[in-house]
C-alpha cells in the first residue's frame, strides 16, 4: 500500500512539474468535459520488452520451447491523463493472459499509473511462438512434477516490475491531447473464416486454420471476416502522437519450431514504427476466434514476409486519410460479466486427466486451463469489459477468443459510431462462439470453456457499453 500510495505521489508531483505546465485535474471535482475544454487531456505512450528466456514454454508448453529469438516479444501502449482517473490501453507479444495472470497484468499497470484496474485494458496479440500465461494454470502442472511450465513466474512477475518502471518514466513526458483521428484501411489477401467446410447439416467437416496446405481448402470461399484494420491516432495540433491499430485475424504464418517472434501482425507494425519513430504504434488483434489466414497462406516460410507485406499496406492505407476531429467528449465504460462453465466439465475428471503420466502434454496441460477457469468462477472473479469513447470514437476491449461475429455486432449496434474492437484480452474462457455455432461442432466449439449463454451474457454486456 505504501509503495502503491508513493507512486501515486510521485505522478502529481512530475505532472505538476512539467515543463508544458499542466496540471492532472483527476480527482479535483471537474467532470471530464471541463477537463477536456480545459486542454487537460494528456497522453503517454510506452513500450518495453517482454521476451521470454531460451528455453521458456511457449503455447502453454505443448509446442516447442524458446531455443532462438528471430525478433523481440513488446508491450506497447499509452496512457491517457486528464479525464477522471488516468486510462490504460495495452498491448502484449503474447498468445494470452488468462484469469488471475491477467488480473496482476492489470493491477501492475494500474499502480504505475495511478489508477484503478478496471480503468485499465490488456490485450495479448495473440502470436503462439509465445508465453500462454495463466497462474492457476502453472500452479496444478507445477504440482505434477513432470509437466513443462505453463510461465516462468520469476519472469512473469520481471515484466509486471518493467511495466511500473516503463510507465513511471513515460508519465512525466505525457504529451497534449487536442484532436482524435480516425480511419480504416481494407486488407485483402490475409484473413478468411476458419470454419467454412461443412456439411449439408452446417456440421464443421473440417478447419482451415493459421496455415493450410490442402489446396482444396484454400480454394473455398474466404467467409465471414472484417477485411478492415481500423486505426485511432492521437494528435497534439498537426503532431501525431499514438496510433491504434485494430484488426482481427489469427497473427501466425508458422509456429511451434523454438523461435520467438511477433509474427506477421508484429513485423508490420514494427515497419510502421520504423516509418514514424515520433508516433506509438499499437496493434490490437480483434475477434480472430474463427478468422485466421488459412486461404492465403500455406504455411511456407516464404509466405510470412508477403503476409507482413499485406497487413503493413493495410496499416498505411487506413491512415492515409485520417478523419480528424478537436477532442470533444471522452468517457471510459465498463461491465462486469461471468459466463457459465460448460455443463460437461467434471473438476475431478479434469484432474485425473492431468494427472495421468504417458499421455502427451497437450492432453495434460491444455486441461490445467479448463480447470483454472472452473476455480475462477467457483470464486466469482468476473471478467471486466471496458470502451474508451472520445466523441462518436469508440473502442471495445472483449475477452478471449471471441468470433468474428461479435466485432461484426458490435459495429451495428453503434453504427453511427467508429467502433474499433480488441478482443483476447482476459484468456479466461478460452474461444467464444456465437451461440448458432454450438450445434456444428468443430475445433473451436470443442475448446469453448462457456455455455452457449456466452453469447447473450457477451452481448448484453456489449449493449450496455456501446448503447
Amino acid at each position: 500500500m505504501t509503495q502503491q500510495l508513493g507512486r501515486r505521489e510521485f505522478l502529481g508531483e512530475a505532472l505538476l512539474a512539467t515543463a508544458s505546465g499542466w496540471t492532472l485535474f483527476a480527482g479535483q471535482g471537474l467532470r471530464a468535459d471541463e477537463v477536456l475544454s480545459a486542454g487537460g487531456l494528456h497522453i503517454a505512450p510506452f513500450k518495453f520488452d517482454v521476451t521470454p528466456p531460451l528455453g521458456h514454454s511457449c503455447c502453454g508448453g505443448w509446442i516447442k520451447p524458446i531455443e532462438v529469438v528471430d525478433d523481440p516479444l513488446e508491450a506497447v501502449g499509452v496512457v491517457l491523463l486528464g479525464a477522471g482517473k488516468p486510462i490504460v490501453l495495452c498491448a502484449v507479444d503474447w498468445t494470452g493472459l488468462l484469469n488471475e495472470a491477467h488480473v496482476e497484468w492489470r493491477t501492475a499497470l494500474a499502480q504505475a499509473a495511478g489508477t484503478t484496474p478496471d480503468r485499465v485494458a490488456v490485450h495479448c496479440v495473440h502470436q503462439h511462438n509465445a508465453p500462454f500465461a495463466c497462474i492457476e494454470a502453472e500452479k496444478l502442472v507445477l504440482a505434477e512434477g513432470d509437466l513443462p511450465h505453463i510461465v516462468d513466474l520469476d519472469f512473469f512477475k520481471r515484466c509486471l516490475d518493467t511495466a511500473r518502471q516503463t510507465i513511471a518514466a513515460a508519465l512525466p513526458k505525457a504529451r497534449p491531447v487536442t484532436h482524435i483521428g480516425w480511419g480504416q484501411g481494407k486488407i485483402e489477401g490475409v484473413a478468411s473464416n476458419r470454419r467454412i467446410h461443412r456439411d449439408d447439416n452446417g456440421k464443421i467437416i473440417a478447419m482451415r486454420g493459421s496455415a493450410s496446405a490442402d489446396e482444396k481448402l484454400r480454394a473455398l470461399p474466404e467467409g465471414l471476416i472484417d477485411p478492415f484494420v481500423k486505426t485511432i491516432a492521437f494528435f497534439d495540433h498537426d503532431k501525431k502522437i499514438a496510433s491504434l491499430h485494430f484488426y482481427a485475424v489469427h497473427p501466425m504464418s508458422y509456429y511451434a519450431d523454438g523461435r520467438a517472434t511477433s509474427d506477421f501482425a508484429g513485423l508490420a507494425r514494427k515497419r510502421r514504427q520504423q516509418d514514424e519513430p515520433d508516433c506509438l504504434h499499437v496493434y490490437f488483434t480483434g475477434c480472430a476466434g474463427n478468422v485466421a489466414a488459412g486461404k492465403y497462406n500455406d504455411g511456407s516460410k516464404a509466405m510470412r514476409p508477403i503476409l507482413t507485406q499485406r497487413v503493413y499496406d493495410g496499416l498505411v492505407a487506413s491512415e492515409a486519410k485520417l478523419e480528424k476531429a478537436a477532442v470533444k467528449s471522452l468517457s471510459f465504460k465498463t461491465a462486469n460479466v461471468l459466463p457459465p462453465v460448460r455443463a460437461t466439465y467434471n473438476a475431478a475428471a479434469i484432474q485425473k486427466q492431468i494427472s495421468t503420466k504417458g499421455q502427451p502434454i497437450a492432453s495434460r496441460n491444455r486441461p490445467s486451463y479448463q480447470l483454472a477457469w472452473m476455480k475462477r468462477v467457483e470464486k466469482q472473479i468476473p471478467i471486466v469489459l471496458s470502451s474508451l469513447q472520445i466523441n462518436d470514437v469508440k473502442t471495445l476491449h472483449l475477452p478471449g477468443e471471441c468470433f468474428i461475429e461479435y466485432q461484426l455486432r458490435a459495429q451495428q449496434m453503434a453504427s453511427s459510431s467508429f467502433v474499433a474492437t480488441a478482443a483476447y484480452g482476459d484468456g479466461g474462457p478460452w474461444y467464444i462462439p456465437t451461440k448458432e455455432e454450438y450445434p456444428a461442432g468443430g475445433y473451436e466449439v470443442s475448446v469453448a470453456f462457456c455455455e452457449p449463454d456466452v453469447d447473450d451474457i457477451l452481448t448484453a454486456g456489449m449493449k450496455s457499453l456501446l448503447t
